[in-house]
Parts: structure tokens; C-alpha cells; sequence
């Protein structure tokens, strides 16, 4: 392939760029003595990874390996790819951060779950290997084994939870066979509700799987009882899984942020919605994220308002970080019309490397980015790479996908909304779902012509993903062919306004006390509602708690929020105590209690001073009641007993 070292020295201006014909082989000290020298080093070859690792020792600094072959030169555009390789390698020289790990482990306690003889021959395949439970679904014309070495029973999975060394399964029709069990197995009495717990799960039922989205469940192996080979797949995948192993946390969660719930009333339930594993589950005012369980696709982090759930592979700062690098790269160094192909490892890359060996490979402007998993790019993400100069992005998907991608598919409706409303033509985001790297090929050469930015943006990101969409709006807009002021969004958008009807609000300041992120704040000197157009997430808590239900969620862009004050709601006059003219509430309100009670209830007859207290502050209100010796039970008249705070909630609960 061809090495343009211009253009990836423009590129990558503050590199050292060396180029070799045969550095694994007989230019081979060149790279010893490169890595000897001080500073991070960079090789853009990863078929010799392991000789070049190996050659290098104890490097201080680490090496970062770079694909640049199948990606960019071996392609129908090799010798206009200089650009690519340097984008690719400035994408490479970003860190990325340490991340925090789970540890799990197995004593190697395996339940082979199956409906024939496909099972118990897994077992005795198993038997010298783990400690092997069979559990026929269902009787079979099964001949005992001559020997019991590991249990056979038959039961049928009502419930399965738990993860990879710690599953708990709830079993019916649950029974032992009987030792006396001649030509076929004999059970004794039945019973249901059995529980029995293992690290391992091995599924040959040839039924449905017992947790959703079982292909990302570690330590839950399943395979077709009709297929031999899937059979000793499992059974070989399933032997090696004793002792301790290291996933990722992938997820940070803070749980102060989370704008979940407040006072049992329901407000943001994305992360619930998206989560394919269960790994997320209310618990209280927010939610509890079992890091156990987790899968990583990172739908929760993508679409989480707050912050409160983050993703660590890498933080979303640091992903932007990367594009940044690569599309100012790709600009230093002549590139023009970038687009920008992320993908998986475990998918994208082996179609990539296809078509780069037996196709065209990808066109010179097509930048892949390989991420961890692509439900983990949020708003954030595509906003700044249109920012930053890219014309097109492309999120390369299995046919199938192993998991829901609703996350994905909403960020890039939202994406498609923003660009669209600013001016920029045809279909900028969208999906490649392929497993055939021709068609992936055919997607990608027929996109047609697509301008970025002429001048692209270049700043530098830090902070939580809010802050970073939030940033990357005001400079998209700064530089958008067609900017206007406000754009509408689709439903569920972390983007937006309130709608109060005013009328109908009584200043209660409800919404205040619950709004996580102090879009909606008061006024300690007066009865007043503000509104931070800006700080507003759109998670709903208001709107669920506004006992009048006057408030709705308007999901839009108003660039011109970002410096904008706080917006006063509503505004009333504030009560002033007749007793010592400290404003204490909202007149209107004062005033309605007041005549709504006044000779219509037997606690405040027509005169009474008790009427007057309903006018003070709550000093002023103790001290009266003190003086004038009130009895609260006074004159009660014969009827049921006062209500209480509980019969408030349980008929709350009825209308709900």
C-alpha cells in the first residue's frame, strides 16, 4: 500500500513520522531503538502486535498499535488515503483512562438443563471438570446411567435471576429420581417452588431463554439440543469458567443525580426502558444499577439527562476527545467530506477487514472508529463530530442486533431533527445494518456527495455529557449553514421547556422542591415560579408531582436559552401575617382557604379569632393558639374519626 507521509505529517504535525517497507523483518532495529527512545510510541501495524510487544520489553510508555491496512490502504482509494491514516493515527494518540473493574467467580457448580439424552451426555463430558447437576424439562424414555456420578432430577426453570456466580432459579414439578429406576427413570412425589442456586447455567432446553437479551448474560450458556456442535461449543466454553474473573464496571452512577423518582411520583424512567439485561431496578427516589449483571451497551448512559449514569469505556468526554483529534487530522492533512463510520470490534471490524481483502475496501473519506459498543454513543457524540467537520455519520449494525437499539435509533432521530432544523441537507445520520461486506460497501459509495462545515469548530471538551451537548449545540449553531432560534424535538428529548398553565398553578413551589437540576427555582422574598429554559432536562418530576397538573414538558432547542435569565412563570402577592406583617404565602391562596373555611367548618365559625390564625405567619399562628388556649378537638362533632395522612395516600393511590 501507499504511505503518504505528507499528508499524515500535516495531519499529525507535532509527530515524528518514520516509514518502513519491512519493519517486522529485516528493518527490525529500527523499531528497537525507536523503542528506546523517550515518549509515546505509535506503530501502525497490528498483524506483527505480538512481535513488536514482545521486542519491546518493559517500555515505560506503553506502545498504541494502529490499523491502517485494512482500513485505509488496502482499498479502490489506497493512494488518496494519507488523510485517513492520519486522522486514524491522531485518533489513537488520545488516552484513554483507567476503568474500574467487577470481579466474579465460579466453584464450577453447573445445572445442564435439557430434555433428553443430549444433556445428560454434557454432563459426563463436564463430570471430571465441574460439579454437574442434570435437570430434565421433562420425562423421557431415558435409561438410568449404571453409575449416579453427578445427579440426575427433572424440574421445569419458572424463574431465573442472578448472574455468572450467583444464579438462583426457581424450579416446578421439582423431584428426585428413585435409586430402584430400572429401564427409565422413576420420580418420586413432585413439588413446586424448589430454588437451586450455581454459578453456571448450561441450557439445552431447545426452549425459550431464560433471560432476556441471554447472549450478553455472562456465565448463561445455551445451544440447540438438535445441534452437535453448538452442544460441544457450550460444553467447551462452559468447562473453562472456574475461578475468578475481571469484567468491567462499565457504568459510574451517581445516585444523587438521578432524576428518577421523588416521594413514590415517577419522573425520568429511561435508563428502565432501555436496560436489555434488567440490570437496572427502581430502588427509592432513584435507581440501583447491578454492575453483576450489566452487559455494557451503555443505552442508559446515552440517554441518562442528568448524568447520574456515565460510561466508562471511555467517559463520554473522552470519546468526543477522539473525534476531535480524528476529524481535525483528517482536515490538516487535505481530507475533505468525512464520514464517519463507528462500529464494533466484534462486528465491524471483521466486515471491514473483509472488504478491505476481497472488495474495494472503504473509501478514502469513510473514517471507522471502533467503540465498545455503539448503543453507547449519545447526542453528545454525533453533535460534536458534525461540529468538528464530519459530513455524514454511519453506525454499522448487525443484521440482527444481540440487543434492543432503541437508545441508538432515538439519538439519531433527535440528531436528524437538530441537523435538519439547522440547515444541513439530506440524511445525515443513519444505520448500516449488514453482515455482508459487499452491502456495506454499497451503503456506504452510495451516500452521494455531503459537505461538512466549511470551517469546523475546534474546541476542547470536558464534563459530564449535559455539558458537553450542551456546548457542542451552541457551536453547531454558531457555524450552521441556516442557524435559527428554536427547533423543535421529538418526545423523550433531554433537551427543552415547561409549559405551565397559570391560571391553574397556586404557587406551591412543589416543582421547585423536586427539580434536580434547579431549572425551576422560587424566591425566598416573594411567591414567585422561575423558569432556567436551559438547565431543564426534560425528566419529567414536575410534571409528576404538580398537584394541579398544570405543567407540561415542551421538548425543543432554543439556542438563545444559554444566556438567557431566569423566566418568571408566575408571580402573585405575597400574605403578610396580620399579626406581625411577615409575608409568609400567596395571598390568592390565603385568601381562599380562608373563605373556603370561614362559617362553612365546624373548627372556624363565622368571627372567630381561629379564623384570623389562618392569616398569620406559623410563629405568630403557635403563639395565638398558646394564648387563646385553642382546642383543637373542641365542638368535634359526632361523626368518623378525623382522617389521617395514610387515608390521603391510599385514596392517592386508588385514582392512580
Amino acid at each position: 500500500m501507499r504511505l503518504d507521509t505528507a499528508a499524515i505529517q500535516r495531519g499529525c504535525p507535532n509527530c515524528e513520522i518514520r516509514s518502513f517497507r519491512h519493519l517486522c523483518g529485516a528493518e527490525l532495529d529500527h523499531f528497537r531503538n525507536a523503542a528506546k527512545a523517550d515518549g509515546p510510541l505509535t506503530v501502525a501495524c497490528t498483524q506483527q502486535a505480538a512481535q513488536f510487544t514482545e521486542e519491546a520489553g518493559d517500555l515505560p510508555n506503553g506502545i498504541t498499535f494502529v490499523n491502517i491496512r485494512e482500513t485505509a490502504g488496502w482499498s479502490h482509494d489506497g493512494a488518496n488515503a494519507g488523510a485517513k491514516m492520519a486522522a486514524l493515527l491522531a485518533a489513537a494518540a488520545i488516552p484513554a483512562p483507567d476503568y474500574p473493574l467487577v470481579t466474579l467467580s465460579s466453584d464450577g457448580i453447573v445445572l445442564i438443563y435439557g430434555r433428553d439424552e443430549a444433556a445428560i451426555e454434557a454432563g459426563r463430558l463436564l463430570a471430571d471438570h465441574l460439579d454437574v447437576t442434570v435437570m430434565l424439562r421433562q420425562l423421557t424414555d431415558v435409561t438410568p446411567p449404571p453409575a449416579a456420578v453427578f445427579p440426575i432430577v427433572t424440574g421445569t426453570i419458572r424463574n431465573a435471576r442472578g448472574h455468572f456466580g450467583a444464579f438462583e432459579l426457581t424450579i416446578d414439578d421439582y423431584a428426585r429420581p428413585r435409586p430402584s429406576s430400572r429401564d427409565h427413570f422413576v420420580f418420586e412425589a413432585r413439588r413446586n417452588g424448589a430454588t437451586s442456586r450455581c454459578d453456571l447455567v448450561l441450557d439445552l432446553s431447545g426452549e425459550p431463554p431464560l433471560f432476556a437479551a441471554h447472549d450478553l448474560r455472562d456465565g448463561y450458556l445455551r445451544a440447540d439440543p438438535r445441534d452437535p456442535a453448538a452442544v460441544l461449543r457450550a460444553v467447551l466454553a462452559a468447562r473453562d469458567l472456574v475461578g475468578s474473573f475481571d469484567k468491567p464496571r462499565y457504568i459510574d452512577f451517581t445516585p444523587s443525580l438521578c432524576a428518577h423518582s421523588r416521594s413514590k411520583l415517577t419522573g425520568c424512567h429511561r435508563c428502565l426502558d432501555l436496560c436489555p439485561t434488567g440490570a437496572i431496578a427502581p430502588d427509592g427516589d432513584h435507581v440501583a444499577v447491578n454492575a453483576e449483571v450489566c452487559a455494557g451497551c451503555g443505552q442508559c448512559a446515552a440517554a441518562c439527562p442528568t448524568g447520574a449514569a456515565s460510561y466508562a469505556l471511555p467517559p463520554a468526554d473522552t470519546q468526543l476527545q477522539i473525534l476531535r483529534a480524528m476529524l481535525l487530522a483528517y482536515r490538516e492533512a487535505g481530507g475533505t467530506h468525512p464520514v464517519l463510520l463507528l462500529h464494533d470490534s466484534q462486528h465491524g471490524t471483521p466486515l471491514i477487514d473483509a472488504l478491505a481483502r476481497h472488495g474495494d475496501g472503504l473509501p478514502a473519506n469513510v473514517l471507522p472508529l471502533a467503540v465498545n459498543e455503539l448503543t453507547q454513543v449519545g447526542l453528545e457524540a454525533v453533535i460534536g463530530a458534525f461540529a468538528y467537520g464530519a459530513a455524514a455519520v454511519r453506525f454499522l449494525l448487525r443484521a440482527k442486533p444481540r440487543h434492543g437499539v432503541s437508545g441508538l435509533l432515538q439519538t439519531i432521530i433527535m440528531a436528524e431533527t437538530i441537523l435538519a432544523g439547522l440547515g444541513f441537507d439530506g440524511r445525515r445520520v443513519a444505520t448500516i445494518e449488514t453482515d455482508d461486506p459487499d452491502t456495506l460497501a454499497d451503503q456506504l459509495t452510495g451516500m452521494g456527495s455531503l459537505a461538512g462545515l466549511e470551517n469546523p469548530a475546534t474546541f476542547r471538551t470536558v464534563g459530564k455529557r449535559g455539558d458537553l451537548l450542551r456546548f457542542g449545540l451552541s457551536e453547531l449553531h454558531r457555524l450552521a449553514p441556516k442557524p435559527v432560534d428554536v427547533i423543535a424535538l421529538p418526545e423523550g428529548a433531554p433537551i427543552g421547556a415547561i409549559t405551565v398553565d397559570a391560571g391553574g398553578c397556586t404557587l406551591c413551589l412543589s416543582c421547585v422542591s423536586v427539580c434536580p437540576t434547579g431549572a425551576l427555582r422560587a424566591d425566598p422574598e416573594r411567591p414567585v415560579l422561575k423558569f432556567v429554559e436551559d438547565a431543564c432536562v426534560q425528566c419529567g418530576l414536575c410534571e409528576s408531582t404538580c398537584p394541579e397538573k398544570v405543567i407540561t414538558l415542551t421538548p425543543q432547542i432554543d439556542f438563545r436559552t444559554r444566556r438567557a435569565p431566569a423566566r418568571v412563570i408566575k408571580e402573585e402577592e405575597p400574605a403578610l401575617c396580620v399579626r406581625c406583617g411577615t409575608p409568609f404565602g400567596v395571598k390568592s391562596t390565603i385568601d381562599r382557604i380562608a373563605t373556603k373555611l370561614e362559617g362553612r367548618h365546624w373548627m372556624y365559625p363565622t368571627g372567630d379569632r381561629r379564623t384570623e390564625a389562618l392569616r398569620m405567619c406559623a410563629d405568630c399562628r403557635v403563639i395565638v393558639m398558646s394564648e387563646e388556649q385553642f382546642d383543637p378537638i373542641q365542638d368535634v362533632p359526632e361523626r368518623a374519626p378525623p382522617r389521617t395522612t395514610d387515608d390521603y395516600l391510599r385514596q392517592r393511590e386508588k385514582k392512580e
